[in-house]
């Protein structure tokens, strides 16, 4: 039998869960998270309304189950993921989770949605630390650094100014995300040694497999990586995607065909991706954003238990028959030029 992870915490966990759920090395950290985290991006209108009570709850929930590791941003929501996440871990022992959160990327508007310099990485870490009521940050990764005008910013201010803040007692370990897994490769090469995590997301789905091509790379870095996303950001779901999704309309359409497919075979897509998402080896934990219970539910079902038959015969049939009619693996480049060019006219949103 697993021993129990550091987290564990008698009062509040459910055992048998817990005993369950896998806690992997967190690269070269020293912690120990579950194979399954809790993403809070949907903690927030970004995905659709959503009633604090029931975020809430979903976050009781899956921790009581054994995840031990919750990410969350300012711009998840404008600082609202933050906000009802301090609102659930208010009753939750601090001992009981790692939080990560990030700096970098903040409003909606496109002239104010990105500021890597020092000034904004402190302050946020300071709103972030209120929000969350916590004292000190497991995790701080610097959001979606594909879109800074120049990577030598992050490094030379973003990060360093991180570094002092850890000094501080504010944060314990440095990370970084991106859409671009290059992008990710580059800046770690960048700055060997000083960032412990990275993380990728929607490049470990049912239409795009290029995480596997870097993880050599990024376990060579000995570093913790979080794969998140395996739903591409709703992509792969019976409700399908927000309006502001990136993909390209044949994969939007594509999707929509084998959601459709499967309410009428009375299966979740989510379910199927979140089986598909998981079964690449190297990452040290899989991050899933639940902002219900029954989705909780559903993807730890999908973890622990696999699939039904059914859900298999309907999992090789997308994968045959509609999967294919997709020409695009994913969506790099787009948000990007979007921005810029938004950025180049004046347009604010």
């Amino acid at each position: 039998m697993e021993q129990l992870p550091a987290t564990f915490v008698d009062s509040f966990h459910n055992e048998a869960s817990v005993r369950k759920m896998k806690y992997n090395t967190f690269g070269r950290t020293g912690l120990k998270v579950s194979e399954i985290s809790l993403g809070t991006g949907t903690l927030s209108k970004l995905y659709g309304p959503l009633g604090e009570t029931e975020g809430v709850k979903a976050v009781h929930l899956a921790l009581k189950e054994g995840i031990n590791y919750i990410d969350t941003a300012p711009f998840y929501g404008q600082g609202r993921s933050e906000e009802i996440l301090g609102q659930a871990l208010k009753t939750v022992p601090r001992q009981a989770y790692y939080i990560a959160t990030k700096v970098g990327r903040y409003e909606i508007e496109f002239d104010k949605m990105f500021d890597y310099s020092a000034k904004k990485t402190r302050e946020s870490i300071e709103k972030s630390l209120k929000l969350l009521g916590v004292d000190c940050l497991d995790v701080v990764q610097i959001h979606d650094v594909e879109f800074a005008k120049d990577l030598n910013l992050i490094v030379s201010e973003t990060l360093p100014e991180l570094e002092k803040l850890r000094t501080e007692g504010k944060l314990k370990f440095i990370g970084v995300s991106a859409y671009p897994i290059d992008v990710l490769k580059e800046i770690i090469s960048r700055a060997p040694g000083r960032f412990d995590t990275v993380l990728c997301y929607s490049r470990n789905t049912l239409i795009d497999d290029t995480l596997g091509q870097y993880l050599p790379f990024f376990e060579a870095s000995n570093m913790a990586v979080i794969c998140a996303a395996g739903h591409g950001m709703g992509l792969f779901t019976n409700a399908g995607p927000q309006a502001w999704h990136p993909a390209h309309d044949q994969t939007k359409q594509v999707c929509l065909e084998a959601s459709e497919f499967c309410k009428k075979a009375g299966i979740e897509l989510g379910k199927l991706a979140m089986y598909h998402f998981i079964q690449i080896k190297g990452p040290a934990t899989f991050l899933c954003g639940m902002q219900t219970e029954d989705l909780v539910k559903i993807n730890l079902d999908a973890y622990y238990d696999g699939l039904t038959p059914k859900e298999h015969e309907v999992l090789a049939y997308l994968n045959k028959s509609i999967f294919p009619k997709n020409n695009h693996a994913h969506w790099e480049g787009i948000e990007v030029r979007r921005y810029w060019n938004a950025i180049n006219s004046g347009k604010k949103f």
